[in-house]
């Protein structure tokens, strides 16, 4: 098991920028893919952004290509969300997950671990 706490969530303004960190404990995180899900109030989980274990592949939810970015620090055991050009529909709760085997995946249930979540508001 890897145990994940995420961090750096916040109330921020419309365009204005966020970065969210998610330090990981436990099994060797340079051998997991890692994802990023948000889940707004009312509504389910969504992927937002996933990265391979090197760092060399990314892949983005279409409604923050080109806003967000995802990268990690396998020195440090930790995975960012740098969010910029935030907008209030970004509303949610952020979390990040691990994945032991394969390439991110925009299916949450393929995650094997998960975070307790970071709460980012934007106000308009």
């Amino acid at each position: 098991q890897v145990q994940l706490v995420e961090s750096g969530g916040g109330l921020v303004q419309a365009g204005g920028s966020l970065r969210l960190s998610c330090a990981a404990s436990g099994r060797t995180f340079s051998n997991e893919a890692m994802g990023w899900f948000h889940q707004a109030p009312g509504k389910g989980r969504e992927f937002v952004a996933g990265i391979n274990w090197s760092g060399r592949y990314t892949y983005y939810a279409d409604s923050v290509k080109g806003r967000f970015t995802i990268s990690r620090d396998n020195a440090k055991n930790t995975v960012y969300l740098q969010m910029n050009m935030l907008k209030p529909e970004d509303t949610a709760v952020y979390y990040c997950a691990a994945k032991m085997k394969g390439l991110p995946s925009s299916n949450g249930d393929e995650y094997d671990d998960w975070g307790r979540g970071t709460l980012v508001t934007v106000s308009s």
